[in-house]
């Protein structure tokens, strides 16, 4: 009898922002600074912006540009929206010359390709409808038919995506090419709304779009914005503590999505290579300079074997710690120097 089951829960945060100890400790420099929050949802989730100024006004004209940012870059990236850039690029294809685009979508199509390239494809934007296939398996609590799977596995090949470097013109070179930048979108957003953030004038803050944080300096009087990592389990305490400034982190996990067939558990995380989602328990959390980088690398470590994932991430100058789960243990894999980058050791 095949057993089933699926989280009820949405996307949330592996990555944990702990500010309570944060509002007290400021030097005598800074004392009128203020720690300000404000949220809104874009791009299918959760987007916490945290700021010290020195008014509210200040903090909220700041706040107000950048969740104009991304909600620009969500009408250009997502493939949710019929009418987004990326999706009308895929319903033209295949295309006989290259198209041209925003500098924003050429910007993530390049970095998804290098590190598509990089990973042997274990990151692939072009897995779309494999992750719309298996959306829908998920909701209805079985596995994907075999046929369906493997016309979306047909679709699915990076090297299909052709870049004019000169021009900044992209071609798509087959037909049903369907690009979902999931696991790339939130990081390269969150990086974008530091930048506004920055040229406002509010260098102490932190992006949050669920659960990729992006980070400038630290809050007044600390060396750094406290951060937890979550757990394998729900109702496990954090795993790991520490600050962080000038970095972005992100972690790729099966804590809240997954569905149970055969008693087998199966991530939302897809392994392009093989269209099927990557077994669990476990997570990765990758640590680098850019937030889109930080992103596509935690899918990507996610799909590969631990030592490959390090390999991965070294060659972005990046860190990452990976866990799972082995029998009734807990084990795991980090760079050396976790979570430091290499250039700040």
């Amino acid at each position: 009898m095949k057993q089933l089951q699926q989280t009820t829960a949405g996307c949330a945060a592996f990555l944990l922002v702990l500010c309570a100890e944060l509002v007290t400790g400021l030097v005598s420099a800074q004392e009128a600074a203020q720690l300000f929050e404000a949220s809104q949802t874009l791009m299918g989730t959760q987007v916490r912006i945290l700021a010290y100024a020195d008014d509210r006004e200040r903090f909220d004209e700041a706040t107000r540009a950048a969740f104009d940012r991304i909600a620009e870059l969500d009408s250009i990236l997502s493939d949710y929206r019929s009418d987004s850039e990326v999706m009308r690029l895929c319903a033209t294809a295949p295309h006989s010359e290259p198209v041209a685009v925003s500098d924003d979508l050429f910007d993530v199509l390049r970095l998804s390709q290098q590190i598509s390239e990089a990973s042997g494809g274990a990151f692939d934007v072009t897995v779309g409808n494999l992750s719309r296939l298996w959306r829908r398996a998920r909701r209805q609590r079985t596995r994907p038919p075999a046929e369906l799977l493997e016309a979306a596995r047909a679709t699915v090949d990076y090297r299909q995506i052709e870049l004019d470097e000169q021009n900044r013109r992209v071609k798509l070179t087959r037909p049903g090419v369907r690009i979902d930048f999931g696991g790339i979108a939130k990081g390269y957003a969150a990086e974008q709304a530091l930048r506004v953030m920055e040229r406002h004038g509010l260098k102490s803050a932190l992006i949050d779009a669920g659960g990729d944080l992006v980070i400038g300096e630290p809050p007044p009087g600390e060396p750094g914005w406290k951060v937890a990592i979550a757990a394998l389990e729900r109702d496990q305490l954090p795993t790991e503590r520490f600050h962080a400034a000038h970095c972005a982190i992100a972690t790729s996990g099966d804590l809240w999505q997954y569905i149970q067939i055969d008693g087998r558990r199966y991530s939302h995380l897809l392994d392009p290579r093989t269209g099927w989602g990557v077994e669990g328990p476990r997570s990765a959390t990758v640590v680098a300079r850019n937030g889109a980088v930080a992103d596509a690398l935690a899918t990507a470590v996610s799909v590969l074997p631990p030592e490959q994932g390090l390999r991965l991430a070294e060659q972005f100058h990046a860190v990452m710690l990976y866990m799972y789960r082995d029998g009734d243990k807990v084990r795991s894999v980090r760079s050396p120097g976790f979570p430091l980058l290499p250039e700040t050791r």
